[in-house]
């Protein structure tokens, strides 16, 4: 069992080495599986793990979800502050993680109890399916998003970085990413089966460690959904960026709480559909170099 650092009764996190980034050679996270090609000749290829964490809440069980098993920690705290049951004075007393048996305890100063919580969920879209407890949209009533500055540059600059790191989609597919972002510059990038997965382990590296959200960007491989924009907004992100496209209620919502939504970013070309005040045009598009096929295809897969 791994235990965070406790002084005086509260966690004390140490701030790990930014960019933080995916590690593709840690053995835990994939497997190497033999088959046939298209041709009937053997073939061997690594394919991403999945296993159950469950994550509690003081002494209640929350949920389990299936993940790749890294950055539990994060996963765990992310989810419930996304969820609403760790609020931002909340002090985390503990954090358990027991790998024998998949689980996570957080532990709080504040009693907490969300039986009712627990039994109204909500299944969302996308892969390794999200998880939403209570009402959707709560939380978003009056909620006001920092005007932040937004370049174009700064967004060809983390596409032409994201789409070449060493990443776990390069090494295996199946799998989404979610960047945290200040200006051009990558700084927490986490990846999980489900891309609800991977941008709750930013909000629990955020949560963890205190970093403001005022001046980031969140940039994910994946569909920019209602769920996707709920929980940039409630983790105080103005702008969200991705490779992918959009649904309408995730625009919607996007233009309601005054998020800045960029999708389908490929090589010169995005798409803005909410927020547009913030972004500044300081680029001339048809200087930026085009995507190489490799990599149009490596965002095919990532929808």
């Amino acid at each position: 069992m791994r235990r965070a650092e406790a002084r005086g009764g509260k966690i004390i996190p140490s701030m790990p080495d930014l960019p933080l980034l995916p590690d593709p050679r840690d053995p835990r996270l994939t497997r190497r599986v033999t088959g046939t090609d298209q041709t009937g000749q053997p073939t061997e290829i690594a394919v991403v793990e999945e296993r159950p964490l469950t994550i509690y809440l003081n002494r209640q069980e929350i949920v389990t979800a299936m993940t790749i098993g890294d950055h539990p920690d994060y996963l765990a705290l992310g989810f419930l502050r996304n969820q609403g049951m760790l609020r931002d004075d909340d002090v985390v007393t503990g954090l358990d993680y027991d790998e024998e048996i998949d689980t996570v305890v957080v532990r709080t100063a504040r009693e907490t109890s969300y039986e009712a919580k627990v039994q109204k969920k909500t299944r969302t879209s996308g892969c390794a399916v999200g998880t939403v407890f209570g009402d959707m949209m709560e939380g978003l009533d009056g909620l006001v998003l920092p005007q932040a500055e937004l370049r174009a540059s700064w967004l060809y600059a983390l596409a032409r970085q994201i789409n070449t790191t060493p990443s776990l989609y390069l090494e295996a597919g199946a799998i989404h990413g979610t960047v945290l972002c200040q200006q051009d510059r990558p700084l927490v990038y986490m990846e999980d089966v489900g891309r609800h997965n991977a941008v709750d382990k930013i909000a629990g590296f955020m949560f963890r460690h205190g970093l403001p959200a005022g001046d980031k960007i969140l940039y994910t491989t994946g569909r920019l959904t209602s769920e996707m924009v709920i929980k940039t907004a409630l983790m105080g992100i103005p702008v969200l960026a991705s490779r992918s496209g959009f649904t309408a209620w995730g625009v919607e919502i996007a233009r309601q709480v005054g998020l800045t939504l960029i999708g389908r970013m490929r090589g010169q070309r995005f798409v803005c559909l909410s927020g547009e005040a913030r972004l500044i045009r300081d680029v001339d598009p048809a200087l930026v170099p085009d995507e190489d096929r490799a990599q149009r295809r490596k965002g095919s897969d990532a929808d």
